[in-house]
């Protein structure tokens, strides 16, 4: 996923994984950021690893939820 291990922590204040949130996606059919933040909690705090836009946080993140989401959205439709 982007050069990233499945073990990367995407949400530092709930501990959420790039493995959670793919799992949301493929496996309960998360389609929007506002799913995926519903079923694992992710964004819910400081909101910085939503997407870029919205991360005002002093480091900014590597990876956001968007880039998730977008990504597997793209394996998908190229089947």
């Amino acid at each position: 996923m982007l050069g990233f291990e499945k073990s990367y922590e995407v949400c530092n204040c709930k501990k959420v994984t790039i493995e959670h949130i793919e799992n949301v996606i493929k496996n309960q059919n998360a389609t929007t950021l506002r799913e995926i933040q519903d079923l694992t909690t992710a964004g819910t705090e400081c909101r910085h690893c939503i997407f870029p836009e919205g991360d005002f946080g002093k480091m900014k993140k590597k990876i956001y939820c968007k880039d998730i989401l977008i990504e597997l959205k793209k394996e998908v439709s190229n089947g």
